[in-house]
């Protein structure tokens, strides 16, 4: 079984969100929830405000550096239209697309649309304009589809999706390659919350026994989400809980591969 470590770009700048949503008001309502239940420490507390003088919420140079450092190739998605809190500006994605490329990891986009195939398209083309390549894949902002979701990715020209949650190996949808989702940061340390259940040892041992499950499944690749906004002082157990994921896959003897050269793999 392969692995495939991917990230999601949901923010750039902490101040992109305010008076657009209520991402702000929420992030401190769950970081003082989290601090009375004694989820998190006061020091990782302290964190999350600083992040506030700072206008720092995304880590993708410092998670690049970490990725590259241990030999893994992982795969971004960014946004290119806003919604469900999502609201950074073409600007950052013009800057960043080429960073990443450039870096040799994969990127592609974080779609909003998933209903309408003319808006579904039109990121499609946008993307493409900036990427000067149509060879690229999606992943949908909070994994959202319906029944026609794929058909009209595949009709838009993407390369794969990553959006489905499922213990199957990827599969063919006309000429677009879906590969399941399996494991997600939020929900590993959330379960079915808005905030923090599980403390760093229970997140391990539940990550164990999904990744035994998908082993026993016999499942050819394994598709991890870690948003790169985690990787962080502020965010402590999720940013120890990837750590100590990357080194237990490696200890275990698990191979690390990326989209691209799975599909490779996939059709020869």
């Amino acid at each position: 079984m392969k692995i495939i470590i991917s990230h999601d770009i949901d923010h750039v700048n902490i101040w992109e969100h305010a008076f657009k949503d209520l991402i702000i008001p929420k992030h401190f309502v769950r970081s003082n929830l989290e601090l009375i239940k004694q989820k998190i420490s006061l020091k990782e507390y302290a964190f999350r405000y600083l992040d506030l003088f700072t206008n720092q919420w995304q880590k993708i140079n410092e998670l690049m550096d970490y990725n590259e450092a241990l030999g893994i190739k992982s795969h971004f998605f960014m946004g290119v239209n806003n919604g469900l809190g999502l609201n950074y500006n073409l600007s950052q994605v013009k800057k960043w697309v080429p960073i990443i490329e450039n870096r040799g990891f994969g990127i592609g986009i974080h779609g909003i649309d998933f209903e309408n195939f003319e808006k579904i398209n039109a990121e499609f083309n946008l993307f493409k304009s900036i990427l000067k390549s149509s060879d690229f894949g999606i992943r949908m902002h909070y994994l959202r589809l319906n029944e026609k979701t794929l058909i009209n990715l595949d009709k838009a020209g993407y390369k794969f999706d990553s959006t489905t949650f499922d213990y199957k190996n990827p599969y063919k949808i006309g000429n677009l390659w879906e590969f399941p989702v399996q494991l997600m940061d939020t929900w590993v340390l959330n379960k079915d919350s808005n905030h923090q259940q599980r403390n760093l040892e229970e997140a391990k041992a539940y990550s164990i026994q999904q990744i035994e499950k998908a082993k026993n499944m016999n499942l050819d690749y394994f598709t991890i989400i870690f948003h790169d906004v985690y990787f962080s002082n502020s965010f402590q157990t999720l940013n120890e809980w990837y750590k100590w994921l990357i080194d237990y896959l490696k200890q275990n003897n698990y191979q690390f591969t990326d989209f691209n050269t799975a599909i490779k793999e996939l059709n020869s």
